[in-house]
């Protein structure tokens, strides 16, 4: 298996990953053109995990310069169980940390939290989630469920 850097050709692997998982619910955000944004991004760390030429997981996050959060680790199911995810998780960690950060923290969706806390996450906080982000800038208090 290698960890290496996300690159544009990686997309349609990508997407078909996150489907796999039920993480693509958003394709402005999880979409191949939001792919292409996050690679353009300085603060943002893009890491690919790759066997046999492939593409099989993916993780995402960004260092702003003081707090390091992780935002998606997604592999595919047919390679589930295998160190895949730790390994992203463990790489985007190293990388984060050669950009000064600290510590590190991950929105965790889903019921992955054993897989977190194995490597040494602690639930602490929820994340609220404002989509989309004109609701915010308008002030609309629609409730969202």
């Amino acid at each position: 298996m290698l960890i290496r850097d996300f690159t544009p050709e990686d997309c349609t692997a990508l997407v078909e990953i996150l489907k796999a998982n039920l993480q693509y619910g958003d394709p402005l955000t999880e979409g191949p053109e939001a792919m292409l944004r996050v690679h353009k991004c300085p603060a943002a760390v893009f890491l690919v995990a790759e066997e046999d030429g492939k593409p099989v997981g993916m993780s995402r996050g960004v260092y702003d310069g003081s707090k390091a959060l992780i935002h998606i680790v997604s592999v595919h199911p047919d390679y589930q169980r295998r160190g895949i995810g730790t390994a992203l998780v463990r790489e985007t960690a190293r990388r984060f940390q050669a950009m000064g950060a600290t510590n590190v923290s991950v929105t965790v969706p889903g019921d992955n939290l054993d897989f977190w806390k194995r490597l040494s996450f602690r639930l602490t906080t929820r994340i609220m989630f404002a989509h989309p982000i004109e609701r915010v800038i308008m002030g609309s208090r629609e409730r969202q469920d």
